[in-house]
This record gives structure tokens, sequence and C-alpha cells, in this order.
């Protein structure tokens, strides 16, 4: 069933709650790229779902333009429709087609920042419906890491920079994925629910063509105690 809810930046997002639905994670990649996001920068969400990112970014950095790309039909209708709801349609794009085919439908080098909050989990990690909304949204059945990765060394200029958030257990494969595509990791930030428990999450930031150095920024808690709503 369909829902229309409000963020906290005033944008609307329709959203289906029977399908995938944002969350908190989707909200700390948006602050976390934000911050490297510049004046004037054109910027690209690989796996835009339901637009949330760009809803989100919009609004909080001075982007010149937002394109959401997502494979999956029905996500990408809802998406549209919350750009059109907002009347955002001069400032952000949704663009229904795979990653994967990212040269066939974008300029190469064609944007300052890609963003992307993908499927975590591998294919063989529980059982799934492969054309489940929600199993596509969760697991690795259409794209994995390095697609993700190939399709932003494609989509970035030469010092452009990549954000993603995934699971701190995938870091070693995300990092070779980076290694074979120009992609040099500069800071890297855990989440951890609470601060008594180990992280869950890793926002990274990566950058084309950069020098090797790495910066820990702190370590964020979700949430302070377990008595927080």
């Amino acid at each position: 069933m369909e829902q229309t809810d409000t963020l906290l930046n005033g944008n609307k997002i329709i959203q289906d709650s029977a399908a995938f639905m944002f969350g908190i994670d989707a909200v700390q990649l948006a602050e976390f790229a934000c911050r490297g996001v510049r004046e004037g920068d054109t910027v690209i969400d690989l796996g835009t779902g339901n637009g949330i990112l760009p809803l989100l970014m919009e609004k909080a950095c001075k982007a010149s333009h937002f394109t959401g790309l997502e494979i999956q039909k029905k996500s990408a209708d809802l998406a549209k429709r919350s750009v059109e709801l907002n009347g955002l349609g001069d400032k952000i794009d949704i663009v229904q087609g795979d990653l994967k085919n990212a040269a066939e439908l974008f300029p190469k080098h064609s944007f300052n920042v890609v963003v992307s909050n993908p499927p975590y989990a591998l294919v063989s990690q529980g059982k799934q419906n492969a054309r489940d909304e929600k199993t596509i949204a969760r697991h690795e059945v259409l794209c994995t890491i390095e697609d993700v990765v190939a399709a932003a060394d494609f989509l970035l200029h030469t010092h452009g920079r990549f954000f993603m958030i995934h699971r701190p257990e995938r870091l070693a494969q995300i990092f070779e994925a980076l290694g074979r595509h120009a992609l040099e990791p500069k800071q890297l930030e855990l989440i951890q629910p609470f601060p008594d428990e180990a992280a869950n999450l890793v926002l990274i930031e990566a950058r084309k063509n950069a020098q090797p150095g790495i910066k820990l920024l702190p370590t964020v808690n979700v949430r302070n105690s377990r008595t927080d709503s």
C-alpha cells in the first residue's frame, strides 16, 4: 500500500509499505555525503530506490543537479512521482536503468559525485525470492560491490568523490574493488546502534586518482542509550 511521508527537510516521499522503505542508513549517508558535496556539483545516486537520497540531499547541500538511477520500474516510478510532488523536476532526474549499463546511459566522467546505498548481503546469505523487491534491495541479486564501484569509476571525473554506506564485514571486498578502479579510500566513519555494541554500518568516502591516505572519523552512535526513543 502506498503512503506519503514528510521528511524532516520538508520534502515529501511516496513509499510502498509492501516494498523496501528507507531507513536510518539513507539518512546517515545523505548527511555524510553532503559534507563533501561542493557548490555546483552534479550528483548521481546509484540504486536510488524510491529517490530518498536525492530528496534528502537537495536541501542539505549546494549541488546543482541530482540524478537517481534505479533498475526496478516500480521503485523508479515512485521516485519520479515524489520528485514531481515536490516540484523538483528541474533539480532531480530519475532514470530507470541498470547501473551495470552506465556507459550506455551517461557520458563518461559526467558527474562530480557518486553516492550509493547498495544491497549489503550476498545472495547466498539467507533464503531469498530473487524476484522480490525487498530481496533485490537487500541482496546482491542484480548488482555487486564490484558493479557499483565500476559504475562510479566510469561516471566520476578525474578528482570526483564517491560516497557509500555498507556493512563493516564487507570492507575487504570494498577496498579491493576500489583499488581496481583507481578510487582511493579517504575517509571512514563507523556507525554503532549503541555505544556498547559493535558497529553495524560503515560510511566510506573515496576519491578518483587521489593519493593514498585514509582518515578514520569518530564513531557515530545512533542512540546514546537504550532509553533513547
